[in-house]
């Protein structure tokens, strides 16, 4: 979607209490908020010497499936934009499998309200009895406007109201981000574009309200890097990667979020495709 070059991702089984690493030209990056040195138009990773752009919709695809453990490789340093959503992450997945390894699932329960803010947004965290509960608003100019959008989180409707909807630009801010040296890959294929009277795709909106799922969508990669399923509820006025990621180390370093065993010990860590490595 960036860097505007082709690459090759392969999604791999690990062993329990491995978590999600990607594999970058010879580097392992974990997967977590601590790791994220980038969060402008897309959330990317570092370590080792080593990046990862662009893994929120990936991780949205592998949270929303219940996916703990599981190797990405890449021969490039970002994630495939594919059509700009995480639908055809989502079906790869389930074509593979999802299997149950021994061990039991760690979650991060909300027990404090945080909150963070940027001036002209704000984004917060606060408890729920069970699950991850989301609401999501966005305000852009026209022709997008004021959206708002909430749900709780579980597979089906991730799979259902989230998946499918696209990353989503203005055309009037292509050439600039080019100079920035971002969405040098974008396209019709894989960003829904608008121009100042509505989106210009041939096939148009897959939703009436796409974007602030999108944005959904962002948020659910995003808080995929807390390194565990949060047990609480979202909220969020026009935000973005920054403000999700800045959360996530307000509550993290806060002591917001209490580790303990979803389904009081009874669940399993899962990961992805049939045989998982030791």
């Amino acid at each position: 979607m960036h860097g505007g070059r082709c690459v090759n991702l392969t999604l791999a089984p690990c062993g329990a209490d491995v978590g999600i690493i990607f594999s970058v030209a010879g580097a392992e990056i974990e997967a977590h908020w601590s790791c994220v040195d980038a969060s402008k138009l897309r959330t990317r990773l570092a370590g080792d010497g080593a990046s990862v752009s662009t893994v929120e919709h990936l991780m949205a695809a592998l949270a929303a499936l219940g996916v703990d453990n599981a190797l990405v490789a890449l021969d490039g340093d970002e994630v495939p934009a594919l059509d700009g959503s995480a639908r055809d992450f989502v079906s790869a997945i389930e074509e593979a499998g999802v299997v149950a390894l021994p061990a039991p699932r760690r979650a991060l329960r909300v027990i404090k309200s945080v909150r963070v803010s940027d001036g002209a947004g704000w984004a917060e965290l606060s408890s729920a009895d069970a699950g991850l509960h989301l609401d999501v608003e966005i305000a852009f100019p026209a022709p997008v406007g004021r959206q708002r959008l909430a749900l709780d989180l579980t597979t089906e409707t991730f799979r259902r109201e989230l998946a499918g909807a696209r990353s989503f630009g203005f055309l009037r801010d292509a050439e600039r981000l080019w100079r920035e040296g971002l969405a040098l890959g974008a396209n019709l294929d894989n960003t829904l574009v608008f121009d100042e009277r509505a989106a210009i795709n041939p096939h148009g909106l897959r939703f009436a309200d796409e974007c602030v799922r999108h944005k959904m969508l962002d948020v659910v990669g995003d808080l995929a890097l807390a390194g565990a399923p949060i047990i609480g509820a979202f909220r969020s006025y026009r935000g973005g990667h920054g403000l999700n990621i800045a959360l996530l180390e307000a509550a993290a370093r806060s002591g917001a979020l209490a580790p303990e065993f979803d389904g009081a010990g009874k669940g399993s860590a899962t990961g992805v495709g049939r045989s998982p490595s030791p």
